[in-house]
Order: C-alpha cells, then sequence, then structure tokens
C-alpha cells in the first residue's frame, strides 16, 4: 500500500517513527513516506521517501497551526491509502484526512491528558481543565480513526474503551542495532543518561549525585528547557558531567557499549509512571545494569529480569547509594548487565512488535 507517516514535531530519523515502524513497513513492501518539518530536505533512506514541508517557525502556537496546515497538505497532495501521525496537534488535520477518504491511524506516544498535568508552561490552576478539554477532543476523534496504535499496555487500555480496533506497538530495542558482546573490562567507570534532558526526566538529582561517587555521567540528549543546563552547571556535580550533546544511532552505541551503568530515574508524574521508556530496555539491551525509578510496572520488569536497582528518582542520596553499591562489585555488575541482555532477547524485543504493525497494516488492507 501507499503509506504516508506524518510529523509536525518529531525529529526525521526520530527511532519510533522512522527506524522502526517506517523501516519495517517499507521492508514489509509498502511504500512509505514520511512527512517531516525540519528544512532538511528530500532525502531516501532505509526505504523510506522523505517530504519535507520547511521548518518550524515561531513558536508552540505558530507550529500548532502554520506548520501541521503543511503537513495536512503535503499528505492530502500524495493521496496515500492510509495515513499514520503521530502528534496530537495534527488531530484536527487527520480528521480531514479521514474525511477525504483516506484510512487513519493514530500513534499515541504519551498519555497526552495526564502529561498535560505535568506541563510546566501551562498554568497550574488550569491544567485539570485543559487535561480534561484534550481528552475529549481526543477520545472523539479515536473513535473515527480506523486504528489507534499505543506505544505502552496501559495507553492501549483506555483508548480500548472507547471501541474499534487498538493496538499496543512498544518501544522495545532493535536487537542488531544494540546487543553487543562487549568484554565487561573494556568499559569506564560511568554511568550514562540518554534522552531527553528535563526536569521532570530527573536529571537534576543525578547531577546531584555525582559529587558523592567516584565516576562520571555521560549524558546524551536535547534539553527541553532553556534554563536548566546554566543552572546545572553552577552545580559541584557538573564537573562530573561528559555533555555530550545529541548523538546519531552509532554515538549512543558507543556511549552504551563504554558506559557500566544507565539511568532511567523519571519522577513520578501520571505519564511516566506507567510508561515503558524506551532507554531502559537500550541500557538492558546493551548489557549493563540499571538504576531506575521505583515504580510499580518498572519494578515488575527490573526484578522479574533482575537487571538493576530501584530508587526514589528524587533523592541523590539515594541515587548515589545505588551507583556505589553497584561500581563496588564488578562481578554483579557484569551478571545484572547479562541478565537485563537476556531479558531483551527473550521478551522485550522490536521484531515481534514490528511483525503487529505489519499485521494491522494487512488488515486494514
Amino acid at each position: 500500500m501507499k503509506v504516508a507517516h506524518l510529523t509536525s514535531a518529531h525529529p526525521r530519523h526520530d527511532i519510533r517513527i522512522f527506524v522502526k515502524e517506517c523501516a519495517t513497513l517499507a521492508a514489509a513492501g509498502h511504500e512509505v513516506s514520511l512527512i517531516v518539518a525540519d528544512g532538511l530536505g528530500e532525502e531516501i533512506r532505509n526505504g523510506v521517501r522523505f517530504h519535507d514541508v520547511g521548518p518550524k517557525t515561531g513558536g508552540r502556537f505558530a507550529r500548532m497551526t502554520g506548520t501541521t496546515s503543511r503537513v495536512y497538505q503535503a499528505a492530502l497532495a500524495l493521496r496515500p491509502d492510509i495515513v499514520h501521525f503521530h502528534d496530537p496537534e495534527l488531530i484536527p488535520a487527520a480528521v480531514r484526512l479521514k474525511q477525504a477518504g483516506i484510512k487513519v491511524i493514530y500513534d499515541v506516544h504519551e498519555d497526552i491528558p495526564r502529561q498535560i498535568l505535568a506541563k510546566y508552561w501551562i498554568p497550574g490552576a488550569i491544567r485539570p481543565l485543559v487535561s480534561g478539554s484534550f481528552e475529549t477532543v481526543e477520545d472523539w476523534a479515536a473513535k473515527r480513526f480506523d486504528a489507534v496504535v499505543t506505544s505502552t499496555p496501559h495507553i492501549r487500555k483506555r483508548f480500548a474503551k472507547l471501541g474499534g480496533r487498538v493496538l499496543d506497538v512498544c518501544n522495545f530495542p532493535i536487537l542488531e542495532e544494540l546487543v553487543r558482546d562487549t568484554p565487561w573490562d573494556s568499559r569506564k567507570n560511568e554511568v550514562c543518561y540518554i534522552g531527553g534532558i528535563s526536569r521532570i526526566r530527573g536529571i537534576e538529582p543525578i547531577v546531584a549525585a555525582l559529587p558523592d561517587t567516584a565516576t562520571r555521567l555521560n549524558l546524551c540528549g536535547i534539553w527541553s528547557e532553556n534554563d536548566l543546563r546554566a543552572e546545572l552547571e553552577a552545580q559541584a556535580g557538573w564537573a562530573r558531567v561528559n555533555d555530550l550533546g545529541v548523538l546519531d544511532r552509532k554515538g549512543v552505541v558507543q556511549v552504551l557499549t563504554q558506559s557500566k551503568i544507565g539511568l532511567v530515574t523519571l519522577f513520578p508524574t501520571p505519564n511516566y509512571v506507567d510508561a515503558l521508556p524506551i532507554k531502559l530496555f537500550e541500557y538492558m539491551a546493551a548489557g549493563m545494569p540499571v538504576i531506575a525509578s521505583d515504580f510499580p510496572v518498572w519494578r515488575e520488569i527490573v526484578d522479574d529480569a533482575g537487571c538493576g536497582v530501584l530508587v526514589d528518582p528524587q533523592d541523590p542520596q539515594a541515587i548515589a547509594a545505588a551507583i556505589n553499591s553497584l561500581m563496588a562489585d564488578e562481578e554483579r555488575m557484569r551478571q545484572l548487565g547479562e541478565a537485563g541482555k537476556q531479558a531483551v532477547l527473550q521478551k522485550y524485543s522490536w521484531a515481534a512488535e514490528g511483525r503487529k504493525l505489519v499485521e494491522l497494516y494487512a488488515q486494514l488492507s
């Protein structure tokens, strides 16, 4: 089939959208286009044709109006059999594409109504109103789409109550990309954090914990709050940070194979406590132990795999103690890392998730 994936907010080489979903569908024989808004031009990679509608300009409101309009026009011009969109701001455009006779899949990466409750740029007093209003609109639209794909079983259960075709396609690792037989002795006494960097993702307690350890932090990702990096640079722990910026996948793999511990200490916001963060499974795939937030869903994964330590993500002393305890026992770290890798090989790989997505497309055809 002729397929168009749409994003007005994500980078063109986004791991879930491009590396996993689009490339998997192209490998299955579909004609796949990915419409993006970054100003980097046209491109063909891994069998996927990129259509660039130009860079995002202005602030958040401008992106939610002008950029989404350009994405809509590009999708309409392609006349695909299926549109698969990835940003909630594209819901009005997706409804119009559905009305134009195109089948539509809504890919829900986050539990947005719960995420809104933690948005620092929305005044706290009105967050519940904004959250409830968005959920009403999202539910109304979801009932009209041909399918909803969610990133976790928890989000799937919410949309399943609305009826219709709903499928969870989890962000599990691509084994060929991340699983390596890295000799443990070749790793450095370093911990790593990979992904979006913000307050609610736990970067402040991590940096605060570093002076009480003998390790360094490999920090990779995009800063989502303009003033946060400057604040952390003034902290004592910043002297122990290797701020590596945004890395391509080869760079990420290098960090994963040289570090000894992976950190995923997100704060207990409504959007995170039931999430399945990709970084958790990438750390496991790379054969390193994890230090993770002590959430019930995460505890089940980490305890079942026997792959790490759970902590209070808002307590720097607890994070430092976990780092020191693991670093003091090389054999324990090696065993935890190997257990995590085996769990990914057996249960948490992209191959099975990709097959679910391909089967959904077969049903829609």
